[in-house]
Formats: structure tokens, C-alpha cells, sequence
């Protein structure tokens, strides 16, 4: 039995077993007791997850995925949860417990997984993970770069990015038509920023919906003093703001409402 994969659901099936254990090893298995494959398939990946000192659980929509899964990895059967990963409360599963997340992610709700870790932070030690290359790049990369923004802001506040490594198209069945690019997240020490976190949110997302504008343009919904614009923060644009700075940024909002 195989499974077939569904281009609804944004499937592209590993194929490559020395690529999946190198995705497995990008686990550093600290501070976690448990770990969550988001879409397995016909887990490649799966299996290399299975020879880890961690309990390893995999959600997945796919009906014929998860009866391959169950028929496959008879270990593996009771911690197979058929839900939809956006919309299913995880801690019906870990209750409040700690566990990371990995998986080859479908491209077509890539960013949501992320957004979806950042909001679930306090449980999330470690991330790894499959994304389109680009995608990848963008979360990893730092001010001043073409490709700078609300995903690479949000995610290296609470975690410290890494790119490690690119996959080809060819390694996957069916071939997508782009590079793949996988990445680590390792939460930070301190992730409770000082500022308030949802004016944070607020502060980056506004910010870069107006990249070519200056912050001080960009920010008008915020009704700014004209002595608080004066500062030389609001005279850059949001590519050209570190982590640090749009941090700074939001305390000074904080300040002024």
C-alpha cells in the first residue's frame, strides 16, 4: 500500500532516507519530553523520529496517510492524531507540557505553522523543519536584507534562526518546482520580551505593510506625538530595524499612548 499524494493538501512525499535522518538529527532534544511531526505521509521521517529518546506523535488530515501510518508503525498507532494541526487545540494531547515541533510542511499553510508556534511559544522549545527555500530564507534572515520581514521580526524575538540546509526537488514525490530549505528554531533563554508583546505584534505587522515607508509614515495609525517622531528610529524603514530596535520601537509607542 502507498499513499497518493493530494495536491489539495500540499503534499510532496520525501522520497530521500539520508535527507529525512538529517532532518530527524536537527533535533537537539533539550528541554522536551515529547515531539510532534506535522504531516507525516508515509513517514520517512517518521521513522528516524521513532529511534529518539522522545515520545514521538504525528498529526495528520490525510485519511489514507494515517492508515498507512497505522498499519506501518504498529509503535507508533496510538499517538497518531487525525486532526486538522490549525485548528486542533494540541494540548488535548500534551496538557500544558513542553514538546517541539518538526515535520516536511506543506508549503501552502507554511507560515501558518509558524504563526501557530509563535503563539503556543511557552510550550515550543525547538522547531525544525521543511519549507519552501524562500520561505526558510525569510525566516532566518536579518535587517538589511531584500527579504526582511513580519516572519523574520516575529520568530527571532522568541527564538534564535538557523538555515541549515537546501533540498532539491528531486528528492520528493511528486517533484516540487522549487528549492526546499530546512531550518532549526531554538527558543531563546529570555523569549518574554520588555514591551507588551501584542503591541508588538501589532508595531512589526503595521510597520511592514508600508516597507517603503519611513516608520514614521507607516505608524500614523498610532497618533504619535511630533517630539516622540524626532527620535532617529522613526526616520528608517522596517527592513533597516533589528530585532532590538523594533523592540526599543515599541516600548517608545508604549510610552506615548
Amino acid at each position: 500500500m502507498t499513499v497518493r499524494a493530494k495536491k489539495h493538501l500540499g503534499q510532496h512525499f520525501l522520497n530521500d532516507e539520508s535527507i529525512a535522518q538529517d532532518i530527524a538529527d536537527t533535533l537537539t532534544l533539550n528541554g522536551y519530553q515529547a515531539v510532534l511531526e506535522i504531516g507525516p505521509g508515509m513517514g520517512v521521517l517518521t521513522k528516524y523520529l521513532l529511534k529518539k529518546p522522545v515520545a514521538t506523535y504525528v498529526i495528520e488530515i490525510d485519511t489514507e496517510s494515517v492508515a498507512y501510518l497505522q498499519a506501518n508503525y504498529l509503535n507508533l498507532a496510538s499517538r497518531v492524531i487525525e486532526k486538522d494541526f490549525l485548528r486542533y487545540d494540541l494540548n488535548a494531547v500534551f496538557k500544558g507540557e513542553p514538546f517541539a515541533i518538526i515535520g516536511n510542511f506543506p508549503y501552502n499553510i507554511s507560515t501558518q505553522i509558524v504563526f501557530k508556534t509563535l503563539e503556543m511559544r511557552n510550550q515550543i522549545p525547538e522547531f525544525s523543519g521543511m519549507f519552501q527555500k524562500e520561505v526558510a530564507q525569510r525566516i532566518c534572515s536579518k535587517e538589511g536584507s531584500k527579504v526582511y520581514g513580519i516572519l523574520s521580526v516575529l520568530v527571532q524575538a522568541f527564538y534564535d534562526a538557523e538555515y541549515l540546509f537546501t533540498v532539491p526537488p528531486s528528492v520528493f514525490n511528486p517533484p516540487p518546482k522549487v528549492d526546499s530549505g530546512v531550518l532549526r528554531l531554538i527558543r531563546k533563554r529570555e523569549y518574554t520580551l520588555p514591551c507588551d508583546e501584542v503591541l508588538f505584534f501589532k508595531v512589526v505587522k503595521t510597520a511592514f505593510q508600508q516597507r517603503r515607508k519611513t516608520i514614521r509614515n507607516s505608524l500614523k495609525i498610532f497618533n504619535l506625538s511630533d517630539n516622540l517622531k524626532a527620535n532617529v528610529i522613526f526616520g528608517k524603514r522596517p527592513e533597516q530595524l533589528s530585532v532590538q530596535e523594533f523592540i526599543t520601537l515599541t516600548q517608545l509607542i508604549e510610552s506615548n499612548i
